[in-house]
Order: structure tokens, then C-alpha cells, then sequence
């Protein structure tokens, strides 16, 4: 009755069939992406048997179930759509078969090991409790055997897990016989790659880790990094990996035509897989896989481990080569500072020796120089006092600049003869009885001239009683002038300059004073170094060395005392030096002999 039965559809059928029709259309649509994207000839033949099976299935089915009911009004032709159903199966079972459309074989072993443990389950455990509760037990006691059964139950949930472990083992030794637990795979390969920080040594264990798990025959590490240490072929094998952009390569699955060229140079090496090794950021190569002893194809289940291992140890990787390329500039860098430190030490010996030379030939040039310049002080000296007869005042005033500059050039040569002796040792301190006002006195009276020229106002409170002092004299009389003089030639006209000799209770103290241009506070902490001068000082006199606070520091120290600076830039400066009368009794008295001192030993010692 069914069979004759009048079809009435309505809005749902219709529907039904357009939903029908869409997914068939959208299912060829991505078998054809599919089909033309891959590289492989195994799956484009798989494709192609899996686009037949649905098309022959969609045609008939379609016709039997949809377009002769509509036809002849009955569904009578609807008992035929099982029969397409069988076919579409047995084409499957086919392509399954014979061209590996589904690795099945782990589903066959674990179904058959299922099977097995409930089969015996139920052999040692149901069948036994059954036959007991219906022959041995009456109507009455049928009714405890739901209490039995619980206990078998019980019994039975305990043999179940240790049973089907056995089953897996003897399954997977029938029916899969390279069976491996890629958990336990890659929880081994993890423990490997956190505990190894050496390129080398990551790429040894994991050999081992998949070697263990696939059995090849082989296992290489191409990487782009080491290109240039790989053999001819290999090198030709990884440019023509480079170019498929695939994470994985099955040498036996390659198309013929477009895959031509990197099947010949896989199986050239004998290789069977290439498995990508990519991070985030960049690709470092290949792990290239060599065929399975067993002679077994590469399924499913091997394409997964090689992808996750070769993602995971390409992580490893890149961290143990960035490591190392650390550690290589590390070690280059260390090269190169040592390539360097030996230059500047050669350098630096030959600075020493031209330093030694330099110093040898102002000391030479001093000595040369101090002869004639005597020469021509002394006759100066003897016209101006009249001794060659009698000069104008035009006369006078000019050879007074000239008797200075001379005298400042003995100054000058004195300080770099100082400077000279400081570096070997021979800079010596000789101390005899000192009477400082004379001294001061004595020097003040030969820049009477030169004062007056500048329109400078120049005044010295002399005291009327002031002890001796073991000092080295002629060292102190250029310390004194260089201070005075400093004063005169960095006050401008009109300015005032105050020359003060105190004794105090412990000590005696001179303080020269001016109101000139002063020290900028950037450039006093410098000021005493050898050849410093500060900016406003360089502009006003063009011609200054650096040398005459920096000797002359030196000199107040080797005699014991300290070094007396202030200043404000435009207010003036105070120059002069502290000396502690205990230690210069003329009971001190002999020579001393000086050296330069280090860099921290030249800073400014003032005090207040």
C-alpha cells in the first residue's frame, strides 16, 4: 500500500531538496580546490574515486528517490536508493583498500581489541553468573541474582582496563604492527628539547625520539644555516624543497609531472618524507626522513607525529642557534676587543716613546734656551740701570716690557723644564730657610711697569714681622709670580688686584686678589691639570700654556701645603696657598725629590 501510495510534498520537501543540491554542489566545489592544490598523485587519485563514488551516488539516488516518485506519482522506485547506498560503500571500501584513502588501521586494531576484552568479559564473568543463578538457584532466590550481578559488575570493571591492554598489544602485533603512542613519542621528545640548549644535541636526540617510534632508515637535518656544509645533492635537495610551500612531502606520493623534479632528488637520497621546520618568524630547514625498514608505507598517523615533532623542535632549534650565534659574537667580539687593546697597547708604547722624546727634546730646548735668555735679561737689566749711560723715558718704559717678557720666558722654560722632571723623578724639592714677605716684595717690585701700563690698581699688606719657613725659594718665587701675574694679565684696566700675607696661630696663608674676568664654575674643577685653560682665559690671552697653576700646585703640595681658589665668573679670583708652620721649621731641612702624581691626585685642593 505504501508503494502505491500518491506523493503529496509541500514547501518543506522542496526545501529539503534545494539544501540537498546545495551540498552537493558545495562538496564537488571543494573536492575540485582540493584536488588542484595538492601535489600528490596518491591523493589526486584518491579524490578522484571519492568524486566518482559521490556522483554516481548522487545521480541514481537522486533519480530513484526524488525524480521517478515525482514522475509516476508512487515511490516504488525508492527501493533501489539502498542498492546505490551498497554501491557508494563498496566503492569507499575500495579506495580505503587498495589506495589508503583512511589509515584504518589503528581503528581495526582497537575495535578488534574492544571486542575481544568484552567478549572475555563476558565469558569469564556474565555467561558463568547466568547459568549458576538458573540452575542452581530456585524461583525465590532469582531475585538475589541482581545482587550477584552488581558484584560481577564490580569484578568485571577491575579485569576490564588490564584486559584490553593485553588486547591492544596482541591487536596492535597482528594487525598493526608498528604501532607507537605518539603521546609518549613527544612527551620523550619534549623532555629532550627543554633540557638541551646545543643546536648538535638537539638534533641527535630527536633523531633517536623518532627513529624509536618510526624505524627508518635515516634521519637527516637539513638547515638553511648550514647550507654551505651540506653535500652537492643535498644542497640540491633542500633549494627544491624551498620552493613548495608544504609543512610536509611524501617522496612516493609526489605528482609526476609538477612534483618530477623533487621526487628524483628525494629518492636520489633515498628519502621518503620532508617535514618543514618552520616557527612564527622564519623557515630553518628540513628534517628529511628516510624509508621504513619494515618496508610499510608512511601513514597518517606517522605524517602527524613528524608535523607536531618538527614544530616543536624547530622552537628548540631556533633558540639553541640564536644561543649560539650569541655566544660566537661573543667570542668574536672578545677577539676583536683583544685585536684591539693589542693596537692601542702598540699604540700607546709608541706614544710613550714619542712622549719620552718630546720631553727629552723641551728639556734639551730649555737648557738651550735658558743661556742666552739669561744673556739678554742681564743686559737689559745693566741699561736700565744706567750702566751703558743714559736712556729716555721712552727708552725706559720699552725696555722694561722687554725685561719682563724675558723674564717670563725664564718662567715659561723653568715650568716646562718642571714638567719635564716631574715624569722621570728628577723634579726635586730643595728646601732652605725662606722669608716669605721678602720674597713677595722682591717680585712685586719687578711688575711696578707693567702694572701701571694696564692702569691696574696693585697693593700688598706686608707685615712688619713674619717667621722663616723651610721652603725650595726659587720654586716658590714662580709660584708667587704666576699667581700675581695671572692676576694682572686676567683683570681688566681699572681693576684691582690685593696681595695678602697673614700668619695665623698654626699656619701662614697668601691670597692673591683680583676683581678680573674669573673662572667659569664649569672649568674649575679642571683648572689645575696640565695644559687646561678655561674658555674666557683663552680668549683673553691667546698665548698661555696651562702649565703655571698646574706647576705650581704641584709645588705647594710637595712642600706640604695646600692650594687656596676661589673665583666667580665676572667677579674675580682668589689664587694663593696654605702652609702649616709646624712642618716647615727650618729643623726640616734636605731635599726631597718629586714625581707626577696620578690623574686622581690632580684635583683641586682648596681651601676655604
Amino acid at each position: 500500500e505504501g508503494s502505491n501510495a500518491s506523493i503529496n510534498t509541500g514547501y518543506l520537501y522542496n526545501l529539503f531538496l534545494l539544501f540537498v543540491f546545495y551540498s552537493l554542489i558545495l562538496l564537488i566545489v571543494i573536492l575540485y580546490k582540493q584536488y588542484k592544490s595538492t601535489i600528490y598523485s596518491k591523493e589526486k587519485l584518491q579524490i578522484a574515486i571519492m568524486s566518482w563514488a559521490i556522483f554516481l551516488y548522487a545521480i541514481f539516488a537522486v533519480i530513484s528517490n526524488v525524480l521517478l516518485p515525482l514522475i509516476v506519482n508512487n515511490w516504488s522506485s525508492s527501493r533501489y536508493g539502498p542498492t546505490f547506498t551498497l554501491v557508494f560503500v563498496l566503492i569507499l571500501t575500495y579506495a580505503i583498500i587498495k589506495h589508503r584513502l583512511f589509515d584504518i588501521r589503528l581503528v581495526v586494531a582497537r575495535s578488534a581489541a574492544y571486542i575481544l576484552t568484552l567478549g572475555v568479559v563476558a565469558l569469564i564473568l556474565i555467561v558463568p553468573t547466568v547459568l549458576i543463578a538458573n540452575l542452581f538457584l530456585n524461583n525465590s532466590l532469582k531475585a538475589r541474582t541482581l545482587t550477584l550481578l552488581v558484584i560481577v559488575a564490580f569484578f568485571g570493571a577491575i579485569l576490564f582496563q588490564p584486559l584490553r591492554n593485553l588486547f591492544n598489544k596482541l591487536t596492535n602485533k597482528y594487525f598493526y604492527r608498528d604501532f607507537y603512542d605518539i603521546r609518549d613519542i613527544l612527551d620523550n621528545l619534549g623532555d629532550v628539547l627543554v633540557r638541551s640548549v646545543s643546536a648538535q644535541e638537539i638534533q641527535k636526540l630527536s633523531k633517536n625520539i623518532i627513529s624509536s617510534a618510526l624505524k627508518p632508515l635515516g634521519i637527516d637535518f637539513l638547515l638553511l644555516q648550514n647550507y654551505s656544509d651540506l653535500g652537492t645533492d643535498k644542497k640540491e635537495l633542500l633549494t627544491h624543497l624551498k620552493s613548495y610551500n608544504h609543512n610536509i612531502l611524501v617522496t612516493d606520493d609526489l605528482e609526476k609531472d609538477t612534483g618530477s623534479v623533487l621526487k628524483v632528488s628525494m629518492s636520489k637520497n633515498n628519502y621518503a618524507v620532508a617535514v618543514r621546520l618552520r616557527t612564527k618568524d622564519l623557515t630553518l630547514g628540513y628534517i628529511v626522513v628516510g624509508y621504513k625498514r619494515s618496508v610499510s608505507i608512511y601513514y597518517d598517523t606517522d605524517k602527524r607525529l613528524l608535523t607536531i615533532a618538527a614544530d616543536e623542535i624547530a622552537i628548540s632549534l631556533q633558540n639553541a642557534l640564536r644561543f649560539e650565534e650569541i655566544q660566537q659574537f661573543n667570542v668574536t667580539l672578545q677577539d676583536k676587543v683583544d685585536e684591539a687593546t693589542l693596537k692601542l697597547r702598540r699604540a700607546n708604547d709608541k706614544l710613550r716613546a714619542l712622549d719620552e722624546t718630546k720631553d727629552d727634546f723641551i728639556s734639551m730646548a730649555s737648557h738651550q734656551l735658558r743661556t742666552p735668555l739669561t744673556s739678554v735679561k742681564g743686559y737689559i737689566s745693566m741699561v736700565l740701570e744706567g750702566d751703558v749711560g743714559k736712556i729716555s723715558k721712552t727708552q725706559k718704559d720699552m725696555l722694561n716690557q722687554a725685561f719682563f717678557s724675558s723674564q717670563r720666558m725664564v718662567y715659561l722654560i723653568a715650568d716646562l723644564l718642571n714638567v719635564s722632571r716631574l715624569k722621570t723623578g728628577k723634579f726635586i724639592i730643595e728646601l732652605s730657610p725662606v722669608n716669605l714677605a721678602e720674597i713677595i716684595s722682591q717680585e712685586l717690585s719687578q711688575l711696578g711697569e707693567t702694572v701701571k701700563s694696564k692702569s691696574l690698581e696693585l697693593t700688598y699688606d706686608k707685615p712688619k714681622i713674619f717667621p722663616t719657613l723651610m721652603l725650595d725659594e726659587t720654586k716658590t718665587r714662580q709660584v708667587i709670580m704666576n699667581f700675581i701675574d695671572n692676576a694682572i694679565y686676567y683683570t681688566p684696566s681699572g681693576g684691582k688686584i690685593h696681595v695678602r700675607l697673614v700668619d695665623n696661630q698654626g699656619s701662614v696663608e697668601l691670597r692673591v686678589e683680583d676683581n678680573g674676568i674669573g673662572v667659569p664654575k664649569a672649568d674649575q674643577h679642571h683648572l689645575f691639570n696640565k695644559f687646561y685653560r678655561a674658555g674666557n682665559a683663552r680668549k683673553a690671552r691667546p698665548d698661555g700654556t696651562g702649565l703655571g697653576l698646574f706647576m705650581a700646585k704641584k709645588v705647594v703640595l710637595a712642600e706640604g701645603g695646600s692650594i687656596i681658589f676661589e673665583s666667580a665668573e665676572g667677579k674675580g679670583s682668589t689664587f694663593g696657598f696654605n702652609f702649616p708652620k709646624a712642618k716647615l721649621t727650618p729643623k726640616d731641612g734636605g731635599k726631597m725629590p718629586v714625581k707626577e702624581e696620578p690623574a686622581k691626585d690632580r684635583e683641586l685642593a682648596v681651601t676655604p
